[in-house]
């Protein structure tokens, strides 16, 4: 696993290797990441919510590596600021992060009225699942790192957002 995971990402971060500890563990998370990278939401979209979720979970680590990995895919300065206060200029991906402050906030209860509004701007059903499932995703490799408290890899980050 380790090193299919060096192979596309060219090498293995400390996560990783820390989670190796659980191989089923690691197996279970590798498994979910690839497949929520086949989903509907854009790579752009799953780097922001990974973004959003470690910020609110104050887990430096992933938003060390999630800022980086927003740079990388073309995010501005000012967007990933944004990301991390969970707004966006685009109803729809703002409307995507709202929920998924809701479902890491309020135990999964989505309001009606929130909802409505999410799919007013244009998110689907199928964009609502993996919302869910990006969130649990990145809860679990949050949560481990508080535990497992690896090493850095990646430019340290401020958890504090500079508005």
């Amino acid at each position: 696993m380790l090193e299919e995971t060096r192979r596309q990402l060219g090498r293995v971060p400390n996560l990783y290797a820390a989670l190796a500890n659980g191989p089923q563990a690691l197996a279970g998370y590798l498994a979910l990441r690839d497949a929520l990278t086949r989903g509907v939401l854009r790579a752009r979209v799953r780097e922001q919510l990974a973004l959003l979720v470690a910020q609110e979970n104050g887990c430096a680590y992933c938003v060390a590596a999630h800022v980086m990995r927003s740079a990388k895919l073309g995010l501005t300065d000012q967007q990933v600021t944004e990301t991390r206060l969970g707004a966006d200029a685009d109803p729809h991906v703002a409307a995507i992060l709202a929920v998924a402050h809701t479902v890491l906030h309020e135990g999964d209860r989505v309001g009606d009225e929130q909802l409505a509004a999410a799919r007013a701007a244009g998110v689907t059903d199928a964009e609502l699942a993996e919302v869910v499932a990006h969130v649990a995703l990145n809860v679990l490799s949050n949560s481990f790192n508080h535990l497992a408290q690896p090493e850095l890899d990646f430019p340290p980050v401020a958890l504090e957002v500079a508005r």
